[in-house]
């Protein structure tokens, strides 16, 4: 079986989000893939058999991956395997993925509606910041501090914030050179701090398109190898957008 390893969300080796991208001859059990996704310990490792697209953590399956998806159709893109739209069955339904003339791949995801909610117990200790506001996705609470610099520069208690009931917390700003900036973390899942989350975007671009009256934005993820996300909003859905670069191709051998 083929196996990549692509940086996601960015234009530059060693930048953006790393994800593992198994390429499947034939039908696998999760136990298996789950393995394999420990093995490769990247906050997610990509299954694809034929059309079918499964994304593992290095703890558990999730039912939404930007990076992951983002990774994918860059491998069968820069590969010859595909052209054209992708559409891809997953747990969170078809997804469609496309390329521009100029390499900008784009993906017709879910937005998550964001709905205002109390701050749960034991979030401001963890993260060690008090919120302007506290919203909750469907996956996500998403946390609004005072500026980009409180985004940047935030240390939180880690096991601290795996206590907090959800499967991952979004930290962010207006930005000052990006329309808004944002932190993920999510040791709930196995991911202490993902360095650029599609699926977070999914709940920032209409929170943020709220607020800015727009729905075309460009957010920055802050993590130490830091990324860029487009964002579209329409409707009940989101178009994410970004570049890939491929770092490793080989053969799994097991």
């Amino acid at each position: 079986m083929h196996l990549f390893t692509v940086d996601a969300f960015t234009d530059s080796a060693f930048k953006g989000n790393p994800a593992a991208v198994c390429l499947l001859e034939s039908a696998a059990p999760a136990e298996w893939m789950q393995s394999v996704a420990a093995e490769m310990n990247l906050s997610e490792t990509a299954f694809l058999l034929v059309d079918t697209l499964r994304w593992f953590t290095p703890k558990v399956e999730v039912t939404l991956c930007g990076h992951a998806t983002l990774a994918t159709a860059h491998v069968l893109y820069s590969t010859g395997a595909a052209a054209g739209a992708i559409e891809f069955s997953t747990a969170s339904g078809i997804l469609t993925v496309n390329q521009t003339p100029d390499g900008m791949i784009t993906m017709d995801f879910p937005a998550k509606e964001v709905t205002p909610a109390t701050v749960p117990s034991g979030l401001e200790k963890a993260l060690g910041v008090t919120p302007v506001s506290v919203s909750r996705s469907q996956l996500d609470l998403v946390v609004e501090v005072e500026s980009e610099e409180v985004v940047r520069s935030l240390t939180p208690d880690i096991a601290a914030l795996e206590a907090v009931d959800a499967r991952g917390v979004i930290v962010t700003a207006l930005g000052t050179s990006t329309d808004f900036v944002s932190r993920f973390f999510a040791p709930r899942v196995g991911v202490v701090e993902d360095p650029v989350t599609g699926s977070a975007h999914c709940a920032l671009s209409p929170f943020w398109s709220a607020r800015l009256g727009r729905t075309s934005l460009v957010g920055a993820q802050l993590s130490p190898r830091g990324g860029v996300v487009h964002t579209t909003l329409r409707g009940d859905r989101v178009d994410l957008a970004g570049r890939a670069v491929t770092i490793t191709s080989g053969q799994l051998h097991i």
